[in-house]
């Protein structure tokens, strides 16, 4: 079984600054994808951002120049620096980890994983 422990939001000005952080755990052998996906109310779950194992980025037009993310194999974690934050993108942040090589009983299974959402809200 595998659980993801998200971390980092909060309440921050515009123009400020949040890092989220998102860690796997588990008997966890590899993760293809990591990403941030967030849902302002009203609205429908959106990628915000996503890195593969090899390294190739993906990000929501909105957030190009902004928002970094960055991911440490080792620690099986996902990272999103958001710089320059607006009020729009005040939503409910959750990370996803796909393609998660696990163990289960005496083979592996493939999966997905959902955090269970950190809250970033941009006001002054």
């Amino acid at each position: 079984q595998v659980q993801l422990v998200a971390s980092g939001g909060g309440l921050v000005q515009p123009g400020g600054s949040l890092r989220l952080s998102c860690a796997a755990s588990g008997i966890i052998f590899s993760i293809n994808t990591m990403g941030w996906y967030r849902q302002a109310p009203g609205k429908e779950r959106e990628l915000v951002a996503t890195i593969a194992s090899g390294g190739r980025l993906n990000y929501l037009d909105s957030v190009k120049g902004r928002f970094t993310i960055s991911r440490d194999n080792a620690k099986h974690t996902v990272y999103l620096e958001m710089n320059s934050l607006k009020p729009e993108d005040t939503a409910v942040y959750y990370c996803n980890v796909g393609g998660v090589v696990t163990r289960q009983g005496l083979g592996v299974i493939i999966g997905e994983y959902w955090g269970q959402g950190t809250q970033v809200t941009v006001s002054s």
